[in-house]
């Protein structure tokens, strides 16, 4: 579980990455990489699942709770 986790916040980081870049030069490095084909949108959801998993995993073990 704390590799997936590990995963799924490396995959959002390097989503998140990605769009500061394309926000800064209008450039999009993931449909420059897949060219624009189907795995554009699989990687797209790919990230949507990631961010479920994250959303799941901070309410389930609620990490944050010895911050208090």
């Amino acid at each position: 579980m704390k590799v997936t986790t590990l995963l799924c916040c490396a995959l959002l980081i390097a989503y998140g990455l990605g769009a500061c870049v394309y926000a800064l030069t209008g450039v999009d490095l993931l449909a420059l990489l897949t060219g624009g084909s189907a795995w554009y949108r699989a990687l797209l959801s790919l990230a949507g699942v990631a961010a479920l998993w994250l959303v799941f995993w901070l309410i389930a073990f609620r990490p944050t709770r010895r911050l208090r």
